[in-house]
């Protein structure tokens, strides 16, 4: 059975210290805690739509070292396809050093590693499972060209397009917003892309009509702890759906959390019910 969910995107293995506060420039602190973890937006994007039940299937690359292997099995164990997770000897696996406050703020240094060697002949070994897909996830944390190649086969497949601009390039090729069917972005990265800059909802609906102007079927801004505006070519005027009250432990580890909706997608493109979803 083919992939309902296709992610291409990263990998990176998650290096994190939680700390009382964040240094200064040059201090040395102490923290309390150390963890590994898994992350990279791409990765975090798959699992959560396997863990909703929805068939899904990573396309990334990682390195042939203790990082990449890790990754792999852990994968696996999330019942995620990884026929297409390439291993290379060519760069070491994409890792973030995090550190966390105990408010939830933190400061984060990635390197991509082999993320940025995923390339076009990767893309035509996974062709079959793209074209396949009901729903093509994408994002920037590996080359752009790629991601926007993936959302061009997509397309012409006639599977729904989901891009996340993350991180935001001030010079996005312009054919990322006519190949994606919902277009997220958070206030920063609305901001890099418009130069509006989001402080309130009226902001963020300034942002939303121009990324429809330029093509966009449907734009999420996310709004923080104030929860995420959407408007679409259906619904042109922009729609607040509020938040419900969480304590943030640990913000980087949710970039993919506005793509819990795949599955649904899926069903019935239904996205105002999955924006009112409440989180456990």
């Amino acid at each position: 059975m083919a992939a309902e969910v296709v992610v291409v995107g990263s990998c990176m293995t998650d290096l994190v210290s939680l700390t009382t506060r964040l240094p200064r420039a040059g201090e040395t602190i102490l923290g309390h805690k150390f963890f590994i973890g898994f992350g990279g937006k791409g990765a975090n994007q798959c699992v959560q739509s396997a863990r909703l039940g929805a068939k899904t299937s990573l396309i990334c690359k990682v390195g042939k070292d203790s990082f990449g292997n890790d990754y792999v099995e852990n994968l696996k164990k999330n019942g995620i396809s990884t026929a297409f997770v390439g291993q290379t000897a060519d760069a070491a696996t994409g890792t973030a050093s995090i550190i966390v406050n105990s408010e939830g703020e933190n400061v984060v240094v990635i390197v991509p590693g082999a993320n940025l060697l995923l390339n076009f002949e990767d893309l035509k070994m996974a062709s079959d499972v793209i074209c396949k897909a009901k729903v093509v996830v994408c994002q920037l944390e590996i080359t752009p060209a790629v991601s926007l190649e993936v959302l061009k086969m997509a397309r012409a497949s006639g599977a729904k397009t989901l891009f996340n601009p993350a991180p935001a390039l001030a010079d996005l090729d312009p054919q990322f917003y006519t190949h994606s069917d919902i277009f997220c972005c958070n206030e920063t990265e609305a901001e890099i892309l418009t130069g509006i800059p989001v402080g309130n909802l009226e902001d963020a609906g300034k942002v939303g009509r121009m990324l429809l102007e330029r093509g966009c079927k449907l734009v999420i801004v996310t709004l923080g702890a104030e929860g995420c505006m959407m408007i679409s070519v259906e619904e042109p005027i922009p729609k607040h759906v509020p938040a419900g009250k969480v304590r943030a432990m640990d913000t980087t580890r949710y970039f993919g959390f506005i793509f819990l909706f795949c599955p649904f997608v899926i069903v019935k493109f239904d996205l105002e019910l999955v924006l009112n979803l409440e989180c456990p």
